[in-house]
């Protein structure tokens, strides 16, 4: 449907610039949005992916061991859009304290990205509101340290922004003046808490299932781009954010920055079309496209390692001997699919020798390879989960 622009344009100074800066009207969306029979089907089949997503629990041996891997999953591709060049590799050796040849600031930017997502998730967990004191709390640790640390972090921005071009002159596109930025966000909150008046023609008190709430709150954060630096990974975190706090998914297991760096043009392109012709109907129809893909993926992926898991456990019983501790090695591994015999030791319960000794029991399988080709401080790799969980996850 297209309807008029979804905000208006008011005279902002950025630099020594005067620009033509966008504020959007507050959601929901006026009019309301257009559930066709297509669309209503579309939005059935991607909250029906989204249950048996949800439901994974029920497959998994433990849901924690994927969820661990795959939010740092998350965290290298939803940073790779952002223009980092880490790998899921860079990201588990940093955390080991083994950084050797590891861009230091892109893999830090990603750590952040982790540590802002289970500071969110534990928020919620306490009963704390999605609300904009938890954003911007989300937003302080997104940006503690690395390059954005001089950004202002946990603060909305008190200048003026833009997004592409070389100037705000040229830009792509400019978002509100920084004075407007809070009654933009009080009004986005508003909405996310079901507190917005709903729009003319609005069905069931006007409150949007949470996938459109979810698609529809995306795009206004990211209009209003409310930070100086990080709102497109604070704005990709919002999406599992309210699934989650919409009761939706009890895990933040759907993650779209995959399916959205694949489709990077036509994403900037709907954005731009719900603020220039309010063509929401256009996003919506990408948007649940992207959580059907993405959530059929995420599924298929936690199968796909539950199969290694058990046939890389029939090879070490298959390969007879002591073999008890080398599956708990085994299992050390499925829990950090890359690891140091220090790690290995401590969480196996076993000694640095045994451990030793295990662990080339599964170098020699095939199952490990060990990465740093040293003598001392050797890391080891569990190379199938990893190329599972990398899939798609390579720099631009």
């Amino acid at each position: 449907m297209r309807r008029e622009a979804t905000g208006k344009h008011s005279s902002s100074v950025a630099g020594d610039e005067t620009v033509r800066a966008f504020i959007p009207y507050p959601l929901p969306p006026t009019p309301a949005l257009e559930l066709t029979g297509e669309r209503q089907a579309l939005l059935e089949r991607a909250t029906l992916a989204l249950g048996r997503l949800d439901s994974i629990a029920l497959l998994l041996p433990d849901p924690q061991l994927f969820l661990y891997a795959y939010v740092r999953r998350e965290a290298v591709l939803s940073s790779q859009i952002e223009g980092t060049h880490s790998s899921l590799s860079d990201l588990l050796l940093f955390e080991l304290d083994e950084v050797p040849g590891v861009p230091l600031d892109d893999v830090v930017e990603v750590s952040n990205y982790v540590a802002a997502l289970e500071h969110g998730m534990a928020r919620l967990g306490e009963g704390f509101p999605l609300c904009n004191r938890l954003l911007r709390e989300m937003h302080e640790r997104l940006m503690a340290r690395g390059r954005g640390s001089a950004m202002l972090p946990g603060e909305f921005r008190r200048s003026q922004n833009w997004i592409g071009g070389t100037r705000p002159g040229n830009a792509r596109f400019v978002p509100p003046p920084p004075d407007d930025v809070d009654a933009c966000m009080g009004a986005l909150e508003a909405f996310i808490q079901d507190r917005a008046s709903s729009p003319p023609g609005a069905a069931d008190g006007g409150r949007l299932p949470v996938l459109l709430k979810a698609a529809v709150a995306h795009v206004q954060f990211e209009t209003i781009h409310p930070f100086l630096d990080g709102n497109g990974r604070l704005g990709r975190l919002l999406i599992a954010m309210l699934l989650h706090d919409g009761g939706v998914l009890r895990q933040p297991l759907l993650y779209l920055s995959l399916y959205l760096k694949q489709h990077r043009a036509l994403y900037y392109q709907l954005l731009d079309r719900v603020r220039t012709d309010g063509d929401w109907e256009a996003w919506v129809d990408f948007f649940l496209e992207g959580v059907e893909q993405t959530a059929h993926g995420a599924v298929q992926t936690a199968r796909r390692l539950v199969d290694l898991f058990q046939q890389d456990v029939q090879r070490v019983q298959a390969a007879g001997g002591r073999n008890a501790n080398v599956l708990r090695v085994l299992e050390t591994m499925r829990q950090r699919p890359l690891c140091s015999l220090r790690q290995v030791a401590a969480t196996a319960g076993i000694s640095f020798p045994t451990a030793n000794k295990s662990m080339l029991a599964l170098v020699e399988s095939g199952i490990a390879r060990e990465l740093t080709g040293q003598r001392r401080n050797r890391v080891f790799v569990y190379d199938a989960y990893l190329n599972i969980l990398n899939e798609g996850g390579y720099p631009l």
